[in-house]
């Protein structure tokens, strides 16, 4: 296949409308190598296809080139695009890969993609970081392996993947960033639109945020205005979105302050807009200095400085990677990181010298020549046709693979009826069918396990639908403290009074939990602030808890906790003691046929050995983790039909030992406990067959049990308060709602999708380093 021919590709990668510069740089080259096949983007002859990766769901409209999307924090997304390219006739598959545009830990989450790719892929890596977290290099090390080539803009970046991580230089492309083709000329006909005509005019563009660096030039020229008072610096771009989330626009307004305190005011022009390529482009013409003071020296790849020279300008920039490689021979001026007097100096110098000033602009045209985005486009689909070669050599040489994978799909993480159930105040106990039921009001057991799936939701998908739930949930319970007992009450009327007589000790230990997991996993320092400010009142308060679920329950807040704050040796002392405290109670109790530590099985009983299972693992105590594992495979066992499904101990009698178990009614609140305890059991084990349980406890909700119905209602998104032998309680209370949503976020965390292979019975397709 040469250049000439079409070529049909995927692109992977972030793309427009969305507003940042890769999803431009992908629209380019996607445009470039359409172009070169003779087949203009669009149009259905185009071989060009496009795999867009969003930050936001439903937040882009696209067009048709775009076959399919990808939420970044989904990772059934990722899986599901690798089905679409697969089955499709796209010949090959390019990955633009930058950090943070994938999700999960430094990307991870592309893992679930590349793994399930069978068509050949080339990767261009737009950063490539010297000193890597083990994480990082992890990610790119993984995306290099199974890439045919490995594309970069400049040499260093080659020299890096080589020397840091590995990867064999002759499967390693240089291909440069992509420019516009525009002619050299005058700088005067396209400043009238601006209103800087007759004007020395300086430009900066891009997303802003502090690593910018702009501060620099604005001190520069305050020194520089005096000799040239007629000098204007238009600052054009909108907040970076990370940037404005986490500050606002606080550092936009800096520099603003500091422009008017410099009393340059009329000088530094602020366009707060995001441009479109056409528009950009005339920013550029308009342009006589180009200025990049960025500070962070290990920027590889900056479009913004290469399209800047490709329009011919004179650039001054701090020395990171890509200005020292492209700022050669006259085509530029390098100038320290942070130094003020050195851009102030070479500013002056080529507003006063036109001559200088022009040479270095034609300096920098002719050294981006061979940059326009034809020249990249032709050697992109060079790349593409020697990794379709490769990749069908080794298809040949590949033996047939029998025993295919077949994965659950998982049901969305969906809040639809968690919001339909909370109010300004919290989360109803009780619904009458779909409709919360006011009468009964609230209680702190069921916000608390409602915080733990909001934090979940925002841990897992990054969606801020999950926020408002998160600080409604941790309200309540801040009201629900009692700061003379450091207690949590739990029932309250709908008018907001307070019922309880007395605070029951499972409530105490659910709070525990809540706010532990909060802790490890809030979304802002203002919510884990409060969370860890409310869980060290209740310290003193775990320790005089009389029952043992309440042990477990505070047992897991407590783990939570101390992966948030290792170092507190005092609340280690006080899960010690707690995990000491469940073992004894064991011995009282606990036969051959019997492991158990009552002498009846009643509710949540899968926390008690996930309890055991992680506070043995966190502790280092085996003999905790040996009968937290017991514990949990008897539980199953008991709790295991003829025919192989969940049949979960129902609450019409329990079980007591010596007697037959209750069969009805089930609750949903035991199949979730029953689906975390197996993954601490993994977790703790390594153990596969407690992969296949957690898939078995799912599959109750989706009807594999006695009555052979299915308990979640999804035109609602609720889940049915029970399993009776006549069918389901059709109520949608807060606790079974809870324990569906928990059940299937820790689902979607542990991505529980394969199917075992033909013949065995233990080999779904896990992560344990995605387990924690």
């Amino acid at each position: 296949m040469s250049s000439s021919q079409s070529v049909r590709m995927a692109l992977i990668s972030s793309y427009v409308p969305r507003r940042c510069g890769l999803a431009t740089f992908t629209h380019n080259l996607a445009t470039a190598i359409s172009e070169v096949s003779h087949a203009p983007l669009g149009d259905p002859r185009s071989g060009i296809r496009i795999v867009a990766m969003n930050d936001q769901p439903g937040a882009y409209s696209y067009d048709t080139e775009v076959i399919a999307e990808i939420h970044q924090q989904r990772r059934n997304d990722y899986r599901n695009a690798a089905d679409i390219i697969n089955t499709s006739r796209i010949d090959a598959v390019s990955l633009q890969h930058e950090y943070g545009l994938f999700g999960g830990d430094c990307g991870e989450h592309l893992f679930d993609l590349l793994d399930r790719l069978r068509k050949p892929l080339i990767s261009t890596l737009h950063s490539v970081l010297s000193e890597p977290s083990p994480k990082q290099r992890e990610v790119v090390e993984r995306i290099c392996a199974t890439s045919s080539t490995v594309v970069v803009m400049v040499a260093r970046a080659k020299m890096l993947l080589a020397e840091v991580y590995g990867v064999p230089t002759e499967r390693i492309r240089v291909i440069p960033h992509g420019v516009p083709d525009v002619p050299f000329g005058d700088t005067e006909p396209f400043k009238k639109r601006f209103d800087v005509s007759n004007r020395p005019m300086i430009l900066t563009f891009g997303l802003l945020g502090p690593g910018k660096s702009l501060e620099t030039v604005i001190e520069a020229l305050a020194t520089v205005v005096p000799d040239h008072p007629d000098l204007a610096y238009i600052i054009l771009g909108v907040t970076h979105p990370s940037v404005r989330r986490e500050q606002g626009e606080l550092y936009r307004l800096s520099l603003e302050r500091r422009v008017v305190e410099l009393n340059i005011q009329n000088n530094v022009l602020f366009h707060n807009h995001y441009v479109s390529d056409d528009d950009l482009r005339e920013y550029l013409q308009a342009a006589d200095i180009f200025v990049t003071p960025y500070r962070d020296k290990e920027q590889i790849t900056s479009g913004t400085l290469a399209y800047a020279m490709a329009c011919g300008k004179a650039v001054i920039s701090t020395p990171y990677w890509h200005a020292q490689e492209l700022l050669v021979n006259g085509s530029g001026r390098l100038v320290e990181f942070g130094d003020v007097q050195g851009f102030s100096d070479a500013i002056g110098e080529l507003i006063a010298d036109r001559g200088k000033r022009l040479s270095m602009q034609r300096a920098a045209y002719d050294r981006c020549r061979s940059m326009v985005w034809p020249n990249v486009g032709r050697q992109y689909v060079d790349a593409l046709t020697e990794a379709i070669g490769s990749h069908a050599e080794q298809s040949a040489e590949r033996p047939a693979t029998r025993g295919a994978r077949m994965r659950m799909s998982l049901p969305e993480l969906c809040s639809d009826h968690l919001d339909t159930m909370t109010d300004d105040t919290g989360i109803f106990q009780h619904a009458v069918y779909g409709t919360p039921n006011r009468h009964h009001g609230y209680c702190s057991d069921d916000n608390a396990r409602a915080l733990i799936v909001a934090s979940m939701g925002w841990s897992l998908f990054q969606d801020d639908r999950w926020l408002a739930h998160m600080d409604c949930y941790l309200g309540f319970l801040h009201y629900a403290h009692v700061p003379e007992t450091n207690r949590f009450r739990n029932m309250m009327s709908y008018d907001r009074r307070w019922l309880d007589k007395e605070e029951s000790d499972d409530c105490q230990g659910r709070v525990v939990w809540a706010l532990g997991y909060l802790m490890s996993h809030a979304p802002s320092d203002s919510a884990r602030q409060l969370a860890t400010d409310l869980f060290r009142c209740a310290i003193p308060m775990i320790e005089t808890l009389r029952y043992p679920r309440s042990w477990s329950l505070s047992i897991l807040g407590l783990h939570y906790y101390l992966r948030a704050i290792p170092d507190d040796h005092a609340v280690r002392k006080v899960k010690i003691a707690l995990a000491d405290r469940l073992n004894a109670a064991f011995d009282v109790h606990e036969a051959e046929d019997w492991p158990w530590f009552e002498n009846v099985v009643t509710y949540d009983n899968g926390r008690i050995p996930q309890a055991l299972i992680i506070a043995g693992h966190q502790l280092d105590r085996a003999d905790l983790v040996d009968r937290g594992l017991r514990t949990l495979r008897w539980l199953l066992e008991i709790q295991t039909a003829p025919q192989g499904h969940l049949s979960i101990i129902g609450n019409d009698g329990w079980l007591v030992r010596g007697e037959p178990r209750a069969a009805f009614d089930q609750q949903p609140l035991e199949a979730a406990a029953l689906i975390a305890a197996c993954k601490a059991a993994y977790r703790a084990s390594g153990d596969r067959y407690w992969l296949d349980e957690m898939r078995r406890c799912l599959e109750w909700y989706l009807g594999k049990n006695d009555v052979g119905v299915s308990m979640v209602d999804f035109k609602t998104r609720g889940c049915f308060d029970g399993l009776k032998r006549t069918g389901v309680n059709h109520n949608q209370g807060a606790e079974s709602l809870v324990s569906w949503l928990l059940s299937l976020a820790i689902m979607h965390e542990m991505q529980t999708g394969d199917a075992p292979e033909v013949g065995k019975t233990t080999a779904y397709s896990f992560r344990p380093e995605l387990c924690q």
